[in-house]
This record gives C-alpha cells, structure tokens and sequence, in this order.
C-alpha cells in the first residue's frame, strides 16, 4: 500500500504543479470557452484573481505533495479545489470530467494513508 500512496502522491503532485503552473504561463492550449452556463460562469472568473488564486494554491500543494512535507496541509488545501473541479463540471460541463475524477481518486488514496493526522476533525464532540 506505501507504494500506491507514494506512486498517488507523486502523480497528485505533478498533475498540480503542471496544470496549476499553466495558470500562469499558458503553456497549454486551453481551446474555445463552452457555450452557455458554463462560458458564462468561467468568463465571470476570468475578469477576476479568482484564477491566479486557484493556481497559485495547485502549485504550492503540489510542490507539497512531491516533496513530502505538509501533505495533511495539501490536502486539506487542494479538497475545495477538487470539489470546485467536480461540481463544474457535474452542473456546467459535463465534457472533461475524467482528470477531475482522476484527480479526486488520488486524492482519496494519499487522504485514506493519512487520516490519522485528521482524526480530530471526525469526532463528534471535542
């Protein structure tokens, strides 16, 4: 199982700090914005910092995940992000959901090898 956590991890990781860098350089191509809803709703966040932010936090978890320190933090961080990524495209767009499904699976398998350090926020009184 460490082998799987690690191999989830790094993937986790470089998927981030790629697509989370893209961001900001734009090194990959984006194609059209979708119609309707959803080219409503991303236009809306594009007039803001919305994205930078988004990216910003991609990178730093990623960058967390491939070095191995803080990953109760990134995970903690990237979970409404992987959430966000989810409901997007379960209401808007429904086209392109598989790296966001991908992503969350990983997520879940480096979650499930450290929820210890998240024991607390799981018992019903404190």
């Amino acid at each position: 199982m460490k082998i799987v956590t690690l191999i989830a991890r790094l993937l986790l990781g470089l998927m981030f700090v790629v697509f989370g860098s893209n961001g900001f350089l734009h090194f990959i191509p984006m194609g059209e914005m979708p119609s309707g809803l959803a080219g409503g709703f991303m236009a809306a966040l594009a007039g803001t910092p919305y994205f930078y932010f988004v990216a910003a936090i991609m990178v730093i978890t990623g960058l967390l995940f491939l070095v191995n320190r803080f990953v109760p933090l990134a995970l903690m961080l990237l979970g409404p992000v992987l959430v966000n990524i989810l409901l997007y495209h379960a209401f808007l767009h429904p086209q392109g959901f598989q790296p966001g499904a991908v992503a969350t699976l990983l997520w879940l398998v480096v979650f499930f090898a450290h929820i210890s350090a998240f024991a607390g926020i799981f018992r019903a009184k404190s």
